[in-house]
């Protein structure tokens, strides 16, 4: 080879080309290309899923509504399947204007229920979803005190005095909010003082087998008492067994959640528990 010839493959070739890297390049295309399609044609549901009052387990305090994408199959794709391939664009935020305006419409049939709906906190910045929640909510305070908007703690991160004001301005109408995976993105705890959640949810990862695991035991205690001392509502999320839940009540969580307690489902579930009892 010549001396004054470029090298046929650079590092940064090999490492795009190689097959891993190509087949996972081609997958996160076909995932965008199938997230378009759904939003272009409204092919999405909620899924329900009870957060129970941990002392009184058959009673939810209010369900977490969780939006599903159908592909042109027919088959319902869980947002873990597509929302690391368009959190940060513009597809990301239509989802969460679906998602606000599907659980507005719930809260809207629905009196009995308070429902919460999962936001990124770009998504405050997006004319359309800030003109999706005025519009559903003009003439309706009684459904924004139903409402609870979860924002994840990396997001929430991402500009947090921008969070702050807007959950300033959208307390003052009566809504809430969690404070989702509350531990997993080690929050610089100065923040909570400034963000005033009204409930912090426990990330799954200090759940799942705490009965086995005193380190977990410990580090959920120490979230929980801080969310005390911020005088911020307890959720544990992914509780899955009788020996967690027990446990999980003694240490003073105020809800769980979790498949123990229900998977999530397309079946409205509090239409379900009347259904049962008119049976």
């Amino acid at each position: 080879m010549s001396p004054h010839r470029p090298s046929q493959f650079t590092a940064d070739d090999v490492l795009y080309t190689s097959p891993v890297t190509a087949a996972a390049e081609e997958q996160r295309r076909d995932t965008i290309a199938m997230v378009r399609e759904a939003l272009d044609q409204r092919r999405c549901i909620l899924a329900y899923q009870p957060v129970v009052q941990a002392r009184m387990p058959k009673r939810a305090a209010f369900y977490e509504g969780l939006i599903r994408l159908i592909d042109h199959s027919g088959r319902i794709i869980p947002a873990v399947d597509f929302m690391d391939a368009v959190e940060t664009n513009e597809l990301g935020r239509r989802i969460d204007c679906l998602a606000l305006e599907m659980g507005l419409k719930t809260l809207t049939e629905e009196p009995s229920i308070r429902l919460s709906i999962n936001m990124s906190a770009r998504s405050i910045g997006y004319p359309e979803w800030l003109a999706t929640l005025e519009r559903e909510l003009r003439g309706k305070s009684e459904i924004g005190a139903r409402l609870i908007l979860e924002i994840t703690e990396s997001s929430a991160m991402i500009m947090p005095d921008l969070v702050s004001v807007f959950m300033e301005d959208m307390q003052e109408r009566g809504i809430c909010f969690a404070l989702d995976d509350f531990g997993a993105g080690y929050t610089a705890f100065r923040y909570l003082k400034d963000f005033y959640f009204d409930i912090v949810k426990i990330d799954g990862t200090f759940i799942r087998d705490i009965a086995r695991n005193p380190d977990n035991q410990i580090l959920v205690q120490a979230l929980v008492s801080i969310a005390r001392h911020f005088d911020m509502f307890t959720v544990a999320e992914s509780v899955e067994t009788e020996e967690e839940a027990r446990l999980l009540v003694d240490m003073g969580l105020d809800c769980l959640q979790g498949y123990y307690f229900g998977a999530p489902s397309t079946q409205e579930p509090w239409r379900v528990t009347q259904l049962k009892k008119q049976a």
